[in-house]
């Protein structure tokens, strides 16, 4: 599996954007993929914080992954526009029928794809080897473009996830 994404964040964003990762509960389809990606882009253009125009970008990244991006250093993105934000995102849901605000589901790179697994299911995953403490893992707690970029995909054992398990040697 190609984890490649950086290339595709915009240089001219401050390493302080703000990020909003969302998780699908499924794979998108090749044609919803195209779709989602079209209405990323058109809500990133005409997103606005009271009346002004958010420096922003949407990606669908993996399949999976929604995440918006927004340059604060610009605009400031107040409540209403992100309500505005959260509204785009449950549209979303509805168009391709997915769920994008559940948050017990954790994503890893298993057999090089994105696997799911219920929280309540994370030290049975790691007792009986279907996770390791080096299996990638998707922290969608990110809240930067740094932080995107440097701790979005990363191991079990470097993630918040370390201090919830057990690992036994």
């Amino acid at each position: 599996m190609n984890l490649s994404y950086k290339e595709l964040l915009p240089e001219d964003f401050s390493a302080a954007s703000r990020v909003w990762v969302y998780q699908s509960n499924r794979l998108l389809t090749m044609g919803e993929a195209l779709d989602a990606e079209q209405r990323l882009n058109d809500f990133a253009e005409q997103w606005q914080s009271h009346g002004d125009d958010v420096k922003a970008a949407g990606f669908l990244f993996f399949g999976q992954f929604v995440i918006l991006m927004a340059d604060e250093t610009v605009t400031g993105v107040g409540g209403c526009s992100t309500d505005s934000s959260v509204r785009f995102i449950k549209s979303l849901e509805t168009a391709y029928n997915i769920h994008l605000f559940e948050r017990t589901s954790l994503a890893f790179v298993i057999k090089d794809k994105v696997q799911l697994l219920p929280y309540s299911q994370l030290q049975y995953a790691l007792d009986n080897d279907f996770i390791t403490p080096d299996t990638l893992y998707f922290n969608n707690l990110v809240a930067t473009k740094q932080e995107l970029e440097d701790k979005w995909i990363v191991p079990v054992k470097e993630s918040w996830l370390k201090d919830r398990i057990k690992i036994t040697a």
